[in-house]
């Protein structure tokens, strides 16, 4: 810039907007200055020497940050009287907040106090037209960088269709390893934010960086570590928020209804499926919201509140239109809902019709091409319930048998528990001291003991999470 004409002015403002740097470090970047040079100038200034070093400079430099020292009026005199500017191009608006009103009042041109401060050189003033052509240069120096960003359409792209192959990939596969995948694009995403990007792209970032919380907080919640599942789940909305994307907001919160329901927050649960129910949204996600908001009423024993819920869920469910934008484990098909219906009735005392939902979901589940390995042990644990509740005790552990033959890092969370659940009615029943009751529970309750939570906690132990 020097080398084309240009001011030591004009240096230090393409300075402050291009390194966002704070003015008086500018105009001292701007003259080539080291801190100690200024230091050194500024303690042999005539008449108006001020003891100073190089870090009291960087300090004065950095206020009002917090790491900064506040400039006395005699020091921006003499500042400016060295850099050969006036004392108000050395302060911004943030200067201004923190100067002391006094010293505002001295720094108007027009006020009588600026004849009285300590005499200095003359300021170089540039021409009204120079002034005017450096303002343009400034806004076209900070259109620049406003349009300039660190990731581009294609990569977003890419991003958001990671994200839908993670969500479909956990359906069936190891959870623990999904987790790190998940983990690491979070963090990329993460550091994309930090950078720079127009606003359109930051907001597609937030989406990505908020399903993919979501995905971590359903994840850790199937692994057993339901504080941070909320944790996730709350920078999850933060990321919804920023997006201003309803379809986020709605799984988001049935995300956060899900792990609490199973941190036995069940009033939260109720309230985060309604929450999530008031955002107009197309896909899967109302009907879930709705199934799982009868879900906690029917933990809490609130048997009207739940039948209003289901029915709701199955009016969702018939309005339902368009799509999931990510699908997988951000979507909930039939079978799904299925699902969440049986365990509901399990509960309220009506088996045969969670037996027959039931039974309509494995039916549903052979169909497809994909088949999600929790959901279908939740499906046949639910139907061994429902033919005790029936008094059909002799097909209990056929029912379960697919369900025992799970690998152990399939058995997450939500299944183990179950399990349990189940193998407590069987202690309740009327053949639960017959021996082969008792040995059915017995290997319900190996079973639970070997699970995914159990090895994430192993693995998170031996460091090598």
């Amino acid at each position: 810039m020097t080398a084309v004409g240009c001011t030591a002015a004009q240096i230090a403002t393409e300075m402050r907007v291009r390194f966002r740097l704070r003015p008086r470090e500018a105009w001292r970047h701007a003259l080539g200055w080291t801190l100690q040079e200024t230091a050194e100038r500024l303690s042999c200034l005539p008449g108006q020497a001020i003891a100073a070093d190089a870090s009291l400079v960087g300090k004065w430099e950095k206020w009002p940050g917090p790491s900064g020292r506040r400039p006395s009026l005699h020091v921006l005199v003499a500042l400016a009287s060295v850099y050969g500017c006036d004392v108000e191009e050395l302060l911004d608006i943030d200067d201004r907040r923190a100067v002391p009103d006094t010293d505002l009042r001295v720094l108007q041109r027009d006020a009588p106090e600026q004849t009285q401060t300590t005499p200095r050189q003359p300021a170089v003033v540039e021409p009204e037209p120079d002034r005017v052509l450096a303002a343009a240069a400034e806004s076209a120096t900070w259109a620049q960088w406003a349009e300039s960003s660190n990731v581009g359409d294609i990569a977003l792209e890419q991003l958001f269709a990671d994200v839908q192959t993670l969500a479909r990939d956990y359906l069936t596969a190891d959870p623990l390893l999904l987790f790190r995948r998940t983990r690491d694009l979070r963090d990329r995403v993460f550091r994309l934010l930090q950078g720079h990007q127009p606003p359109r792209q930051s907001a597609d970032l937030y989406v990505s960086a908020g399903y993919l919380c979501g995905l971590l907080a359903w994840m850790s919640s199937d692994l057993g570590n339901l504080r941070a599942a909320d944790t996730h789940g709350r920078t999850a909305w933060m990321c919804a928020e920023n997006a201003g994307h309803d379809g986020l907001r709605a799984w988001v919160c049935s995300t956060r209804s899900k792990v609490a329901l199973w941190d036995g927050r069940l009033k939260d649960a109720v309230g985060h499926a309604r929450r999530g129910a008031l955002v107009p949204v197309d896909g899967t996600v109302g009907a879930l919201l709705a199934y799982q908001e009868a879900d906690a009423w029917s933990m809490l024993g609130a048997r009207a509140e739940a039948e209003g819920a289901l029915r709701r869920a199955v009016h969702a469910r018939d309005l339902m239109a368009g799509v999931d934008d990510i699908g997988g484990l951000f979507s909930c098909p039939q079978a799904r809902q299925e699902n969440y219906a049986a365990a509901v009735h399990l509960r309220i005392g009506q088996p045969q019709a969670a037996l027959r939902e039931t039974q309509s979901a494995l039916g549903l589940l052979s169909t497809q091409r994909v088949r999600a390995y929790g959901t279908e042990a939740q499906i046949r644990i639910g139907q061994a319930a429902a033919l005790l509740a029936c008094g059909e005790p002799e097909g209990v552990m056929e029912a379960l048998l697919p369900v025992l033959a799970m690998p152990a890092e399939r058995r997450t969370g939500p299944v183990t528990q179950r399990m349990s659940e189940l193998a407590a009615v069987m202690a309740r029943g009327a053949s639960a001291d017959a021996g082969a009751m008792i040995s059915a529970r017995r290997l319900l309750g190996e079973w639970c003991a070997d699970s995914a939570p159990r090895h994430a906690a192993l693995s998170s132990e031996g460091g090598s999470d």
